[in-house]
Parts: C-alpha cells; sequence; structure tokens
C-alpha cells in the first residue's frame, strides 16, 4: 500500500502530458488546410481509425464505472457484447456504404441534401448540445476521479477540471484530426494497460485468482433474462438491445463517429475500423468486468484496507481510482492515472475537434456570404476548437451542483438527444416519402418521449421529497429503467416523422389542388 501518488508518479503524469502537446504541435505544422484539420484528407489507417472511434466513445464514465458496476449489480452487464456482432452487420453494410458514397466533412450536409436546411440545422444543434454536455460530464467526472486518486480536498476540484480539459483543448485545436487519433491509439494503450495492471497487482495481493466468481453473489442485483416492468433497472434483453441501439444511433447520427469513417478512404476501409472498434471495445469491457472481479475479491480479503465509513456495497465506484493510488507500487500507479487521463482526454478532444467541423461547416461556412482563403479558414477552426472547450470546462465547474446520482444523470442526458439525431438520417435514408417537417416534427416527439422516460416518476410526489432534503435527486429510486429511453424515443420519433410527413404531403397536395 503506497498510501496515494508518489512524487514519481507527478513525472511520469507531467511526462505523459508533455508528449501529448508535442504531438498536436508536432500536426500542426503539417496542416494547409481544413480538409486535413477535420478528415485527415481522408487516407487515415482504418486501425487507427477504429482505434481512435472506439477511445472516443468509451469514455471516463464508462472506464471507471463499468468496474463499479460489475462489483455492486453483477455480470449481466456483459451480455452487451451480444450486441456487438449485430451492430456491426447493421452498421457495416448498412450505414457506412450510404454515408461513403458522399464525401462531406459534417454528417448534416447529408440532411440537406434530402431534406432541407431545417432537417440540417436541427441535426447539427442537437449534437453540438450533447457533446457540449457530454464533454463537459466527463471533465467532471474525471476531475472526481482525480481528486480521489489524490486525497485532494472538493476545493480543488476546479482546478482539477480546468488543467484536465486545458490539455486536450490545446492539442485538439492545434492538431486537429490527426493528433486526435494519434494520441487516442496512445491513451488506448494506457486505458487497455492500466486496467490489466490493476487485475494484475490484485491478483499478487490476494494470492491467487480466487477472486473469480464461480458462483452468484447474494449481494448482486437479480437481473432478470426479460420483463415488461419499466422499473426493472437491468435486463439481459434489455443490455442487448440498448447497446445495439445506442451503436447504431451513435453510428448512424453522430459527428464524432461519422467524421471517422469520412477518414478513411473507402467503404470497406471505414467498415474495417468499426470492426477494429468492435473487437477494441470488447476485449476493454472484459478486462474492465475482470477488474471489478478482482477489486470485489481484493477488498472483501482485505476490508481494513476500504476507506474509513465506507461500503463495497454503497462505495463501488470509488474503489477502483481507490486502488490506483493507495494500493499500485510507485510508477505504476502514475501510468494507471495517465489511463484515467487518457480516457477523459481521447473524448474531449475529439468532442472538441468534432464540434468545431460541424459549426464551421453548418453554420460558418453554409452562411458566408464571400469566400476566404484555406488559411484563413484553418485559422478559425483552431480558434473554434479552443473557444468550445473552454465553454465546455467552464460549463464541468458548476456540475458540482447538479443533484442525484452522476452516472444515471449522464445517461439519461445523453439519451434524449441520441436516437432523436438519428432518426433524422433514418428518415432521410430510408423513409422516401418523408418531408423537411415530418423528420423534423418526429425528432421533437423523439425528444420529448426520451425526457418523459427518463425524467417522469409516475406515482412519486418529487417536489415533497426535493422539500424533504436539501440534496435528493430529481430521479427518485423508483425512476423508469434508462434502458428503455432508446427504443421509446426512436420508435417514437419514426412512427411520428412517417405520420407528420404524410400529412405534410397530403396538405400539399390539397393546397395545390
Amino acid at each position: 500500500m503506497t498510501g496515494g501518488l508518489h512524487w514519481i508518479d507527478g513525472v511520469i503524469v507531467a511526462s505523459y502530458i508533455a508528449l501529448v502537446l508535442w504531438l498536436g504541435w508536432y500536426y500542426s505544422r503539417r496542416q494547409t488546410d481544413t480538409g486535413d484539420y477535420f478528415t485527415g484528407n481522408h487516407a487515415m489507417p482504418p486501425l487507427l481509425i477504429g482505434i481512435s472511434l472506439f477511445a472516443t466513445l468509451f469514455s471516463t464514465i464508462s472506464f471507471l464505472s463499468t468496474p463499479g458496476e460489475l462489483i455492486n449489480k453483477g455480470p449481466v452487464i456483459l451480455t452487451g457484447m451480444l450486441a456487438i456482432p449485430l451492430s456491426y452487420i447493421i452498421v457495416g453494410y448498412l450505414l457506412i456504404p450510404v454515408y461513403m458514397r458522399q464525401r462531406v466533412t459534417s454528417a448534416y450536409e447529408l440532411l440537406e441534401t434530402r431534406l432541407g436546411l431545417p432537417a440540417r440545422m436541427l441535426g447539427a444543434v442537437m449534437f453540438v448540445l450533447l457533446r457540449l454536455s457530454w464533454m463537459s460530464m466527463l471533465i467532471y467526472l474525471a476531475s472526481k476521479a482525480v481528486l480521489e486518486m489524490l486525497d485532494l480536498s472538493h476545493d480543488q476540484l476546479q482546478i482539477v477540471a480546468a488543467a484536465t480539459g486545458a490539455i486536450a483543448i490545446i492539442y485538439a485545436s492545434m492538431g486537429g484530426l490527426r493528433a486526435v487519433v494519434i494520441t487516442d491509439l496512445l491513451q488506448f494503450l494506457l486505458l487497455f494497460g492500466g486496467a490489466v495492471l490493476v487485475i494484475v497487482m490484485a491478483t499478487v495481493r490476494i494470492g491467487g485468482i480466487d477472486w473469480f466468481p464461480t458462483s452468484w453473489n447474494p449481494a448482486w442485483d437479480t437481473q432478470p433474462l426479460f420483463s415488461w416492468d419499466p422499473y426493472v433497472r437491468v435486463t439481459v434483453f434489455g443490455t442487448i438491445l440498448h447497446g445495439v441501439l445506442w451503436w447504431v444511433c451513435t453510428a448512424g447520427g453522430d459527428q464524432t463517429a461519422i467524421q471517422r469513417f469520412m477518414a478513411t478512404r473507402d467503404a470497406s476501409a471505414a467498415r474495417r475500423s468499426f470492426l477494429v472498434n468492435s473487437i477494441a471495445g470488447a476485449a476493454v469491457i472484459t478486462v474492465l468486468a475482470l477488474v471489478g472481479f478482482s477489486l470485489l475479491g481484493f477488498y472483501q480479503a482485505f476490508p481494513a484496507e476500504l476507506p474509513e465509513g465506507k461500503t463495497i456495497a454503497a462505495d463501488a465506484d470509488i474503489l477502483f481510482p481507490r486502488f490506483i493510488s493507495h494500493e499500485l507500487p510507485v510508477g505504476l500507479s502514475g501510468l494507471v492515472v495517465c489511463g484515467m487521463f487518457a480516457a477523459a482526454m481521447s473524448s474531449i478532444d475529439s468532442g472538441v475537434n468534432s464540434i468545431s467541423a460541424v459549426v464551421m461547416t453548418d453554420f460558418i461556412d453554409r452562411f458566408r456570404r464571400h469566400p476566404v482563403s484555406e488559411q484563413h479558414r484553418l485559422r478559425i477552426a483552431r480558434w473554434l476548437a479552443f473557444g468550445i472547450g473552454v465553454a465546455v470546462v467552464m460549463a464541468s465547474a458548476h456540475l458540482d451542483h447538479v443533484p442525484g446520482n452522476f452516472l444515471e444523470k449522464t445517461k439519461r442526458t445523453i439519451g434524449l438527444f441520441v436516437a432523436p439525431m438519428f432518426s433524422l438520417f433514418f428518415m432521410a435514408v430510408f423513409v422516401r416519402f418523408a418531408t423537411a417537417w415530418g423528420a423534423i416534427v418526429g425528432a421533437a416527439c423523439g425528444f420529448l418521449a426520451a425526457a418523459i422516460v427518463a425524467y417522469w416518476n409516475f406515482g412519486v410526489d418529487y417536489f415533497s421529497q426535493l422539500s424533504a432534503t436539501s440534496d435528493a435527486s430529481l430521479i427518485a429510486s423508483e425512476s423508469i429503467s434508462y434502458q428503455w429511453i432508446f427504443p421509446v424515443s426512436l420508435v417514437t420519433a419514426i412512427v411520428c416523422g412517417c405520420i407528420a410527413s404524410m400529412l405534410n404531403r397530403l396538405f400539399r397536395r390539397d393546397a395545390a389542388s
């Protein structure tokens, strides 16, 4: 037990940060236009793109919460890997060929071609709001974990948040997509390697692999195969369906993913990159599950290592960062902390670059009256990335005041936008009679349905709950499972979009006659 991070660990973390910033500076010198800045001139290797896509979408939330979920709730979350083959078939052979026939910087240019400018603007705005809130939450959660690992006081949260965000902002705004993709590879290796180190050290401390469960732990939740009860938190079927819909909606409607497909040469290369992403996802989820099992075994074998007043069941989410800082040898702790930072920054840098691409293409270039040089556009893109990053860091400083469980809040907040965004693309590509206003009405209805599922607590007077305690969560303990958000939102958006499109065409026909 090290009792916290050593100064040597600090040197390792500082060296990693210096390397990341150097990469951003190096690639900034090789850029000549915004095509290279945003898409790498469509010549990035599928292996790098696949790793970058995974590193981007597999955030700090996933890195920290997966072991905690296994410790507290059990291994049903692992059934989500069954969603990977189906997701690969749908995305690789249905969505990617359609998108790769177009060579665009912003995915939302496709919406204007089929549905018109209003649909493009709505898709772009929803994406920007989604990624701004997502990145703010990432910085906040990563900073909370760093406070735990460094034994810092809560008063220093804003300083840590600013430092975490600033590093990602600087190299993302300097180096563009090439810097982002290269550092994503480095950060994936740190993330994966850090998790493996934790498993090895826990095994050494315990004296074997006795931590691996051979029966169902009585402390784990009962998680059924399927249930129509919306208040059942997790089911096997719900986990698989949630995984499929998340990947399909993200790969088919999120600029962060589509931008990476566009950075490859053709549909075949883009498909291979998504396959790499899928394999990397399965590998890391498996390793993080083993981290959860090993940590559960470790703290059951050594309960005195728990912080005073903490229990395994109630504080499962902090056991991973706690083990990193207090149980790993000097030097190894620093490497794993780098992995922690990597999980946050790989998502932040990609989000900043993708938002910059959307704002530059869908708003600035779309409404610009006079052409400007590529060098001028490149300078605007870099300053835009920097400004977006600053806004995200400032927003993260206020998330400490948000009530409720942060992980649950994140899932429910992101779920508001993901399916409605994809519904716009679904209507544009697969519904021949779709109209612009029909698709917009559908997306709005999908957003409303997601909000109802995420935050409406049937039969719960949460106003009296809030008055009973100052830190009560708006999401009551009997809230509807987050696994219902995507299917309800997507079905609502598509059905309402189709109905609205048919009515829109009917009214046009009547008006014309």
